[in-house]
């Protein structure tokens, strides 16, 4: 499974690109937002750091502003991606991209019909909320493990990747389900590393080897 971490940090971004643990980025407005920065120089500050997928989101209500939009996005990086919204205007824009060479995250997916068309539109990947469903009291994973049956019944190439993720154990059983990506929050990552009997472990050997004769 690839690990994309889900900000627009550039400090998150290095931190843990630093870890070897990441293979892309997510960015969404909101979190571009909280930098105070021009969304342009936050792309190219994230495409030095991590040589992978950068996902970029469009703002256009209509097609036609989307892939206007999306050109111009892509030119900056060939890794760039562009997220457009799973609507009937996305899904055009989506198409229209796809056939201009232009990658796709198809975002804010809450059913597997839904994750069928972005399939069928020709997204490279497409974006589940598990957590975002989980809100609402319905199952994130049972979504998960719909999206990559159907995708595996028709060999579809879009990736699924496990957004809105809230906690490591969404990423476990997104990896169990066979997603192909797990994206997740700085927050979430570093927790991802920790685990009690690591730490009680560090602290038996450093006092054991106190006692060691120098």
């Amino acid at each position: 499974m690839k690990i994309f971490i889900d900000t627009a940090n550039i400090e998150e971004i290095r931190e843990c690109a630093a870890m070897g643990v990441i293979d892309g980025v997510t960015t969404n407005p909101t979190l571009v937002a909280k930098t105070g920065r021009k969304f342009e120089e936050v792309l190219g500050d994230i495409v030095e750091v991590v040589d992978g997928p950068i996902s970029a989101e469009i703002v256009s209500p209509d097609a036609d502003g989307m892939v206007a939009e999306a050109r111009g996005l892509a030119a900056i990086h060939r890794n760039i991606v562009i997220k457009f919204p799973l609507t009937a205007e996305g899904l055009k824009a989506v198409r229209r991209s796809s056939k201009e060479g232009i990658k796709s995250n198809v975002t804010l997916c809450f059913s597997p019909a839904q994750a069928l068309l972005a399939a069928k539109a020709g997204a490279t990947y497409v974006s589940p909320f598990v957590g975002r469903l989980d809100d609402v009291s319905a199952s994130g994973m049972d979504l998960i493990h719909q999206i990559v049956q159907i995708y595996e019944n028709y060999g579809f190439d879009t990736q699924v990747i496990v957004a809105s993720i809230r906690s490591p154990m969404h990423l476990v059983e997104g990896a169990l389900a066979g997603a192909h990506v797990a994206t997740c929050p700085y927050s979430v990552i570093k927790q991802l590393v920790k685990h009690p009997l690591t730490d009680i472990g560090i602290e038996r050997f450093l006092a054991d080897w106190q006692k060691v004769p120098r």
